[in-house]
This record gives structure tokens, sequence and C-alpha cells, in this order.
């Protein structure tokens, strides 16, 4: 990382590819991904770690990028919404209605995504824990939770 006047040259891995990005020190990872890169599909709700709007896969992990300075991911790979290329689960929120105003869908969909990555078939009760920490205001998450379902069956 190198420092320029207040601001630091950052490599990041996002959805495959290499960026230098100049960021502040203080910058998240959710206002670089959104106002640096142009990467919109990771949605600013609360900025405070609480609705999952902003959820992305950090080294496939799901992380809330409102949470994270920049600065932390160097030398991680990050993967938003623009570079998932599950098909089947993008295809099953599409059938099952797992959407609504599609406001929280990005984070929805990223986080499913860890979650049939870290078990092929999750029971309901482990699908609910799991999705606990991304909040739709639109849905009773009945399609969300029938669309994970449908995408663990292939």
């Amino acid at each position: 990382m190198m420092q320029r006047s207040g601001l630091f040259e950052l490599p990041l891995r996002v959805n495959g590819e290499e960026r230098l990005i100049s960021v502040r020190p203080q910058d998240t990872l959710l206002r670089v991904l959104r106002e640096r890169l142009g990467l919109t599909g990771t949605k600013l709700g609360c900025e405070n770690g609480d609705c999952g709007a902003c959820t992305v896969l950090l080294d496939g992990l799901p992380v809330k990028s409102c949470m994270i300075l920049a600065a932390e991911v160097e030398g991680h790979e990050v993967l938003t919404i623009e570079g998932l290329r599950d098909d089947r689960l993008r295809a099953a929120f599409l059938e099952e209605n797992g959407y609504q105003c599609g406001f929280c869908t990005p984070g929805m969909v990223l986080n499913a995504h860890a979650l049939l990555a870290a078990r092929s078939s999750p029971s309901p009760e482990e699908t609910r824990e799991w999705m606990e920490s991304n909040i739709c205001r639109c849905t009773g998450y009945e399609g969300i939770a029938r669309a994970i379902e449908r995408a663990s069956r292939g």
C-alpha cells in the first residue's frame, strides 16, 4: 500500500479482477465498491451492519461491506453480485418470487450462495439461521427460503 497525500493506492481483487484504487484510510469497502468501482449492486442500507443489504463475499464468506474498511481486504478476494455466476440460484429467486422490491436481493443471493457452498442441502432450520443476518422489509421470507431449497436441488 502506497500513501500519497492522505490517499492510499490499494490493490484489490474484486470479481476476479485485479484493481488499483485510491482510497482514504476511513473508506469502507461498501463506499469503494459503489463510488469508486461503480458496483452498485452492493446496496447502501443501514450502514451499521444490521440489514445485510451490503453483503458481499470475502474469500467466499459473507460479510457486511459497510463494516469493513477497504484497506482490510488487501490480499483477499471480494465477490459482489455483479461477479456472481450462480445462475441456478438467480433463477431460483426468480422462479420462487424470492424478491419483491429487489433492494435486499443482491445481499440475500450472495449470502445464500455462501450457504449452499458450505452446505449443499441445508435444512430449513439451517437456512433460517444462516439467512437471519439479512433483512427484507417487503417479503415474508417464504419465497427466499423456497428459492434456496430449489437451488440446493440443482
